[in-house]
């Protein structure tokens, strides 16, 4: 099994893509982890399809298509509509800012605390995420 790339990596200044698109295809390489499968389409994979208002499963689609990250973004954007600079600058804050003092910081907190990363300096679910992958 191999972990998907950090969530920090960027396509063409945006976070996380990458990632999403590197979760599905390790999971149709049958590569992913089983604990990914049930969240495949659904909490940050859903928040960043609804900033570029697509539908997940023709991403995916798109995917197994053979598509880089660089040409998905770009029928993505097709599909959905441009982004702002602005509206980009405002995505990388939120997502890279996630579980920090916000709605997710209990959950945040519990995760750490499960993992035993509490001496770790984790402050978001970007930092847990490449820890929790040993990155």
């Amino acid at each position: 099994m191999r972990y998907p790339v950090s969530p920090n990596i960027t396509t063409n200044s945006l976070c996380y893509f990458a990632r999403m698109c590197d979760k599905v295809r390790l999971f149709e390489e049958g590569e992913l982890s089983a604990d990914y499968h049930k969240n495949l389409g659904k909490g940050m994979d859903l928040w960043t399809c609804q900033l570029l208002k697509i539908d997940y499963a023709k991403l995916v689609e798109q995917i197994k298509a053979g598509l880089s990250d660089e040409l998905l973004l770009e029928w993505s954007v097709k599909e959905g509509g441009e982004l702002s600079d602005l509206n980009l600058e405002w995505w990388n804050s939120y997502m890279r800012n996630r579980g920090f003092r916000d709605d997710l910081a209990d959950k945040l907190a519990l995760r750490i605390k499960e993992s035993g990363f509490e001496n770790r300096g984790i402050v978001t679910f970007f930092d847990y995420l490449d820890a929790d992958e040993e990155r």
